[in-house]
């Protein structure tokens, strides 16, 4: 899970799909100002949400909960980043199956 220690930029950086507000979500991503963009799908329903640097360095970390608690205009969201960055590089299975 994430250290107490960490930044939410940093935990974002190291994970591969976020939990916002209880909907995981596979698209986020930093734009060219910076800015966190998170989407996905509820029910039928795309869901966006965007935070500011400022709210993302602002952001906490709950013990407790083992999430983050970020703001935006709208309210408080509870974040959790999930799993490790996949790699492109499959080169370790081609050479188990030549062996």
């Amino acid at each position: 899970m994430t250290a107490v220690t960490d930044t939410l930029l940093n935990a974002l950086e190291h994970c591969g799909m976020v939990e916002i507000d209880g909907l995981h979500a596979f698209e986020f991503a930093l734009d060219v100002d910076d800015n966190l963009h998170i989407e996905c799908m509820d029910g039928r329903a795309a869901r966006h949400w965007e935070f500011t640097p400022a709210q993302i360095q602002a952001a906490t970390f709950d013990t407790t909960e083992q999430n983050w608690l970020i703001r935006d205009n709208v309210g408080e969201h509870r974040l959790v980043c999930l799993g490790d960055v996949i790699s492109g590089d499959n080169d370790d299975d081609d050479d188990q199956q030549d062996a």
